[in-house]
Parts: C-alpha cells; sequence; structure tokens
C-alpha cells in the first residue's frame, strides 16, 4: 500500500483548540489523599472548615489575662493593682498569667503585654494603661471559621495551603488524579544514554525531557521501551499505551520522510486530526486520537519537541486537572538587532534577558531545532506570530520568561568576543554570588563595542589588535565609541594559532601553507580572530582570495575546533585552549591581549564590583591558567577609562 503523505499545515491556534476540544476531564478520577502528601495536587471539590482557627480564645502574646473593664483609669501617673486569682471566678481587678496562644479563661477578654506590667513583693502587679476588649487575644474563628469556604475545586495546593487544611481540622483531601502520559521514543537511530554513540547513533534523552514537563505540569509520565521503525510495532505499542493512559505522546516520525511512521500509524490505529503546525520549531507535529484517547507525535528534534510540548501538551493537562500549571511571568523587552522569521509560520525564539539601565533586553540564541543547550542557556522564549515577518532593532516584544523574573535582574550581559574564559568567570562568580548569572552572545569584539554603545549589554569581550601602534582595544575604543563611558579591564594573554587535526596530517607549518589547497575555516568579520588573522596575511603578503574557506565563518573558537575535529576542515584560526579541549594539534601564530569592556555604570554598580573583584582573585587566575595558553597573571587589572 502507497505511504500517505500530509504535512499540511494547521494554525499553532486552531490546532490547539482542536486538540482541546478531544480532551475529556471527566475521564480523570479523583482520590482522597493525607493533607502531607497533597503538594502541588489539585483539589477536586471545594474544601470547607471542619472546626474554627483558633478554635478557643487564645491569647496573642505572653503576658496577663484580665478583664478589660478592670484596667480602665489605669495611667503611668495612676497604676493600678490587680490580684493574681485561683479559681475559675475571680473577683474584681484580677489577673492570671498566659503565654503565647494559651486559651483565656472564660472570665478574662484581655491581655496586657509582660513588658507592660510591674510585679509587686506581695505576688500583685500593677498596670500603668488601660486596655480594650479582646486586645491581643486571637478570637475563636479568626482565621477561618467552620464550615466556611477554606479552599475552591481545582485549586493547586501550596505549602500554606497544608497548613490551613490542618488548622481547620482536615487531615485528608479529596484531589484529582494524575494524568498518566504514554511516552513512546521511536527510531532505529536510538541508543540509550551511557552507550557509546557510534556514527548514526542518537542517545534518547527526549523520553526524560519530556517526562520532566509532565511531572512539572502535574501529571505522571509512562515511559515505554523505545520503538524501531516499523509500522506494526509502533501501532502494537500505541494500542497498550492508549489502553493504559489518558494520552500517549509519540517521540519522533513525525514528519514525511521514509522511516516517519507516525501520523500512518495514528490515522490508521484511529483518527489522525492534525499534520503540520504551522510553528517553528515544532512544525510536523501529528495531532490525532487512538482508542478514545489524544495522541501527540512530538518532533524528534528536542526543541521542536519541547515547543509542542509547551503549546500542546501542557494546556491538554491543564484541562484534564482543571488547574493552570505553574508558570513564570510575561515581560516586556527589546530587542538588540534585527531577527527575520519565516512569514506563515508562529515562530519561538530562545533569548538571554537581562537588564541594562531602564530596560530589559533580550538577545536571540542559536535557532537550530536540535540545539538542546539553547534551551538550558535561555532566559525566555520570544514569540513572533505567523503573519509577522520579523522584528526590528530596537522594536519592544513580549518575552516568556522560563525563570524566575528575580533570576532575570541578576543577569549580567556580556556581548563581543568569544573566550572559553567567560565560562570559568561565571562558575567562580557563582561560588562567591549564587545568585547572579552571565549570559554570553558571541558577535565578534566589534559587535560587542558596538553593542555597548546601543545599551544592549554590560561587559563586551575584544581583542581588536591596532595594525598601526600593535595595541589592542584602546584606539578602536576611541574610534568606535570615543563619547561612550566605559572602563577597561584586562582578562588574560591568550595563545591564538593555527588549530589542525591530530597528527597534523597536511603538514601545516604556518599561515603560508593555508594556500596549498588546504580547507580552511575562518572567523566572523568583526572578530578579533579575524582582524588578527588579516593583519598577519596582510603582513606575509598573503591575499586572502587563495585561501580556500576564507569565506566560510564560525562564530566561537570551539566552533572552528569542531569544524576540524569532524574533518570538515583542515585548519582554522583559534586559541589554543579550545585546540586542547578538542584533542587537536596547535601551532602557535601570537600571543593577544583579550579584555572586558564595560559599561562605566555597570562597572561602578555592586554587580561589577562583584565581577571585578572574581577577575583579580588566585582562584580564578589559576582557573583561567588551566584550560591552556593563557597567561592570567594580569587578571583585573585596570587598562583604560573613558
Amino acid at each position: 500500500m502507497a505511504r500517505k503523505r500530509y504535512l499540511k499545515k494547521t494554525p499553532l491556534k486552531e490546532a490547539r483548540e482542536l486538540f482541546l476540544a478531544k480532551v475529556e476531564p471527566s475521564r480523570i478520577s479523583n482520590e482522597l489523599i493525607a493533607v502531607e502528601e497533597a503538594l502541588d495536587r489539585v483539589t477536586a471539590a471545594p474544601v470547607f472548615a471542619k472546626i474554627s482557627s483558633p478554635h478557643y480564645h487564645a491569647a496573642a502574646m505572653d503576658g496577663i489575662c484580665v478583664r478589660a473593664e478592670d484596667t480602665f483609669g489605669a495611667t503611668e501617673f495612676n497604676p493600678k493593682k490587680l490580684l493574681a486569682v485561683s479559681s475559675d471566678s475571680p473577683g474584681p481587678d484580677a489577673f492570671a498569667y498566659v503565654d503565647t496562644g494559651n486559651s483565656l479563661p472564660a472570665w478574662a477578654n484581655a491581655v496586657i503585654m509582660i513588658e507592660k506590667v510591674r510585679q509587686r513583693k506581695d505576688g500583685s502587679l500593677e498596670i500603668f494603661e488601660s486596655v480594650g476588649p479582646w486586645n491581643h487575644v486571637r478570637l475563636v474563628g479568626e482565621d477561618v471559621v467552620a464550615t466556611e469556604l477554606l479552599l475552591p475545586r481545582y485549586h493547586r495546593l501550596r505549602p500554606y495551603d497544608l497548613g490551613a487544611l490542618l488548622a481547620s481540622g482536615h487531615t485528608r483531601v479529596e484531589v484529582k488524579c494524575r494524568p498518566k502520559v504514554g511516552i513512546i521514543p521511536t527510531g532505529d537511530e536510538l541508543i540509550a544514554p551511557g552507550e557509546q554513540p557510534q556514527p548514526g547513533a542518537v542517545i534518547e534523552f527526549n523520553s526524560t525531557v519530556l517526562a520532566a514537563f509532565v511531572r512539572e505540569w502535574g501529571a505522571t509520565p509512562i515511559k515505554y521501551p523505545r520503538v524501531k521503525d516499523r509500522s506494526e510495532l509502533l501501532e502494537q505499542a500505541v494500542h497498550q499505551a492508549a489502553a493504559e493512559c489518558d494520552l500517549v505522546t509519540i517521540i519522533a516520525g513525525s514528519s514525511a520522510g521514509e522511516h516517519d511512521l507516525t501520523a500512518e500509524v495514528v490515522a490508521d490505529a484511529g483518527e489522525l486530526w492534525a499534520h503540520g503546525i504551522d510553528v517553528m520549531p515544532g512544525k510536523p507535529a501529528v495531532l490525532g486520537g487512538v482508542g478514545g484517547k489524544p495522541v501527540i507525535g512530538v518532533p524528534g528534534y528536542p526543541v521542536s519537541a519541547i515547543v509542542i510540548a509547551r503549546e500542546i501538551l501542557r494546556p491538554a493537562l491543564e484541562k484534564f486537572l482543571g488547574a493552570a500549571a505553574p508558570s513564570y511571568p510575561r515581560v516586556h523587552a527589546v530587542v538588540p538587532k534585527k531577527i527575520a522569521s519565516h512569514l506563515g509560520l508562529e515562530e519561538f525564539i530562545r533569548v538571554s534577558v537581562g537588564r541594562v539601565g531602564n530596560k530589559l533586553v533580550a538577545v536571540p540564541l542559536a535557532r537550530g531545532a536540535g540545539v538542546i543547550t539553547t534551551m538550558v542557556h535561555a532566559d525566555g522564549l520570544l514569540r513572533i506570530p505567523s503573519l509577522v515577518e520579523g522584528l526590528n532593532e530596537g522594536e519592544e516584544v513580549e518575552i516568556d520568561l522560563l525563570r524566575p523574573r528575580e533570576d532575570i535582574e541578576n543577569t549580567i550581559l556580556c556581548t563581543g568576543s568569544h573566550d572559553l574564559s567567560i565560562g570559568v568567570i561565571e562558575d567562580q562568580l557563582k561560588q562567591h554570588h549564587p545568585e547572579l548569572k552571565i549570559a554570553a552572545a558571541n558577535v565578534g569584539s566589534l559587535g560587542g563595542l558596538l553593542a555597548l554603545q546601543r545599551g544592549e549589554t554590560h561587559i563586551a569581550g575584544t581583542h581588536l589588535l591596532d595594525p598601526e601602534t600593535g595595541v589592542y582595544n584602546v584606539a578602536d575604543i576611541k574610534r568606535t565609541i570615543p563619547k561612550l563611558p566605559v572602563t577597561l579591564v584586562h582578562l588574560a594573554q591568550r595563545e591564538q594559532g593555527i588549530v589542525v587535526a591530530r597528527g597534523n596530517p597536511k603538514s601545516i607549518g604556518s599561515l603560508s601553507d593555508l594556500i596549498s589547497g588546504i580547507r580552511f575555516v575562518n572567523r566572523q568579520a568583526g572578530s578579533g580572530t579575524r582582524v588578527l588573522l588579516d593583519f598577519e596575511l596582510k603582513r606575509l603578503g598573503i591575499n586572502p582570495s587563495s585561501i580556500n574557506g576564507y569565506e566560510r565563518e564560525e562564530f566561537t573558537h570551539m566552533s572552528v575546533g569542531v569544524a576540524i575535529a569532524s574533518g570538515l576542515a583542515d585548519a582554522g584560526l583559534a586559541v589554543r585552549a579550545a585546540a586542547q579541549a578538542l584533542g587537536l594539534e596547535f601551532i602557535p601564530i601570537a600571543s593577544e591581549q583579550y579584555d572586558l569592556l564595560f559599561s562605566r555604570p555597570f562597572f561602578e554598580s555592586d554587580r561589577g564590583q562583584r565581577l571585578l573583584s572574581v577577575l583579580q582573585s588566585g582562584a580564578f587566575k589559576n582557573a583561567v591558567a588551566a584550560l591552556g595558553g593563557y597567561d592570567s597573571s594580569g587578571s583585573g587589572k585596570l587598562l583604560y577609562q573613558q
């Protein structure tokens, strides 16, 4: 039988509404559980107080209980004497000692702080002010009165809710059962985490990520064994999961390739509602139903899978439970550069977010659907509607945060030239100030200076060589941003050189050897490494056009190293630490100065001074030196200020 081809894209909003219409909350039953085990569970019915809290008139502090009317007329100049009592029905001017939380005797209606009385030798007391009825007394039902509504239906229980339940007489509470979500990973290429990966093998981690989301959103994940790319095996697994779970997810196989079987299997086993959603990443998603249970075909690329989980799976679980899952707020930020997008596709851009001055800045991260580490570094998601063809530089946008707002306020934006030591700075900074974070964007040294000028970063990494003087950074700062208040701080001297494969199979010894058919990989224009290369080529009289690959650009030293380690290039210019990290050979070319340029307001702030303190510390200098190819003896030295 001929294979079916789908991929007719459905708008995201329409796809979500279509899917949610098939989600039946009545399928989720209720259960009675101990209050102590109910954190983050959702109430299945309204909860009414069984008893009042407090259920007696209680002293609100240490002191003496009295009848308020017995204190009238007492002043500092005309104290009143009270007598200790030993019976349940004392005479006038009586008192009894009470501690915080004690029950008041029936005859008392007020409490006086112990600091406001003076004890006499005969056991009596003097008071120096009068008090009103129920002074410093917690009345019956002050917190909640018996039969009063304590918690509504479909309320997600928080720590203080548990305390209120216990205080009002409940030891058990009726909650919604956690929906069961089946997770079926598919693909011949999958291997388990920990197995030795061979070319073509893919470590299966999507099911773990998806299961963690399911738990976070209040459901129970059930992970099934991976299924090979055979229709009958996948259909069997889907039927089993549909019989055992409330919702089924199938990971990968959702596109339209030879081994993409999800849409066909769902259609044959039940109903296919949509194949293809106008969202990027995530467009090959599949929506359908099997055995009366909703099914989501989740794309195999990890970021695509995360987007579909957030946009389709999460609202489905919220409908099952009747309560929104925990989330972080949405904020307004500006984008520092023009962002292109695909017209007709709703796009989600991963961004780092930090406050610079009085505005939040959202710096785009890599957009590849398979780049899971960008989700690790992302502070939020920027949503570009399907009918918007990109964003302009400086445009204000809304960001769905992936972290608490206070984390964003504590983010230090570092834009400019890439260097491995930035990660070391953050690690050392967190040891002393765990609330701080560094978000790095690699746009080259010149790009970092311009980001400072536009007020879009706190610091810029730079190593711009002035060919005329041989001095680093200062000339370009004066020329590019002459009026901007900045402070230049030295980070390290580092070795730049030619990185080649282990054993140097092409026998490369200098830059002059690059013109002999060597496949070269370059850094982007505006980067300090590119400036250094062009300087050296000019000095040697080498025309850049004679180098095969001069126009091929990467944005980090590690990307250059990876291109060589993977056999896509024979040589590239990078720091020694990148070669050392990837087990490659290194031919030194120059020792260069790498600095951090601070905006002056940030440099003078508490965060700026904390960062400077780290740069000047012995622990940081040792950690950078251990990378290889660095001289960190002058780290933290102030070089220039304007």
